[in-house]
C-alpha cells in the first residue's frame, strides 16, 4: 500500500500510567534514528489506524463521556478505530496485552493474529481518553493523533516483559513521571506529559479534553466537552 505523505492520518497513542498513587512511571521507548517521523525522539506507543481496525470486536466498550468527545472534530463512527489501534499499537511495540481472557469468534485479520494467538480479546473499558493533537504542516507526515490513558493494573501480561515487543520502538522502559523531561521529548510529549501529571491521582475522565490543533491558518489550543449520554 501506498502511504499518501501529505495525507493527515488518523492515530492513537497510549499512556500506561503505573503506580499512579505512589511513585508514578509511564511506559516509552526511542524511535529509531532513520525513523521518518520524530526520529530519536522518545515517544509513547501509537501508531496510525489500519482499516482492519474498524472490524475488531471489543469485550468491553469505551465509557459513554470518552467515546462522545472522541466524536467531537471528527467523523462519526471512527471511535471504535481508534480504540482498536491504540489497543493494537500498545501490543505490536510493547508486547503487553490490554485485554480480558477470551477467544475470538472470528478469524482475526492478519494485524491482529498475533494478539488473538495470546488468548485475549482487546477491552476499551480501562481507557480514558485525555488528549488530541494534529501535527503541524510542513512536517513529512501529518497525525491526528488521539491520547488514552490506561492505568497498569489493567494490563494482563507481565509489565517488565518487552520480549514480544516489535522493533519500532527501542530502550522500552519505565519513567518516572517528574524525570520524563530529562529525555530527548517531542514538544507536544511534554505539553501531554504536564496534563497527565496535573491529574496523576484523578480516576475519573477529565472535565475535557485539551486538543491542540495546526492547521495552514492557525494553532489552536481547543477543548473537546462532548456530551453526557442518556442513561
Amino acid at each position: 500500500m501506498t502511504i499518501d505523505k501529505t495525507a493527515i492520518r488518523n492515530a492513537a497513542t497510549v499512556i500506561v500510567l503505573r503506580d499512579r498513587m505512589g511513585d508514578p512511571s509511564i511506559l516509552m521507548g526511542q524511535r529509531g534514528a532513520n525513523a521518518a517521523f520524530m526520529p530519536n525522539k522518545f515517544v509513547f506507543p501509537g501508531g496510525a489506524v489500519d482499516p482492519d481496525d474498524a472490524t475488531v470486536a471489543l469485550a468491553s466498550p469505551l465509557n459513554d463521556l470518552c467515546h462522545s468527545r472522541l466524536n467531537d472534530d471528527a467523523p462519526d463512527g471512527l471511535q471504535h478505530a481508534l480504540v482498536t489501534a491504540a489497543i493494537r499499537e500498545l501490543w505490536e511495540e510493547t508486547g503487553l496485552i490490554l485485554g480480558v481472557p477470551g477467544a475470538w469468534d472470528h478469524d482475526p485479520a492478519l494485524d491482529w493474529q498475533s494478539y488473538a494467538a495470546t488468548g485475549h480479546r482487546p477491552a476499551a473499558a480501562p481507557m480514558q481518553f485525555v488528549f488530541r493533537a494534529l501535527t503541524p504542516p510542513g512536517r513529512t507526515r501529518r497525525f491526528d493523533a488521539r491520547f488514552f490513558l490506561v492505568d497498569a493494573d489493567a494490563i494482563q501480561s507481565d509489565l517488565d516483559d518487552f520480549t514480544h515487543a516489535s522493533d519500532e520502538l527501542s530502550h522500552l522502559q519505565w519513567i518516572r513521571l517528574g524525570e520524563a523531561r530529562k529525555f530527548d521529548l517531542p514538544f507536544i510529549t511534554e505539553v501531554v506529559l504536564a496534563e497527565i501529571a496535573g491529574r496523576v491521582t484523578e480516576t475519573s475522565a477529565p472535565d475535557s479534553v485539551p486538543y491542540f490543533r495546526n492547521n495552514d491558518e492557525a494553532s489552536l489550543f481547543l477543548r473537546l466537552y462532548g456530551r453526557e449520554m442518556p442513561d
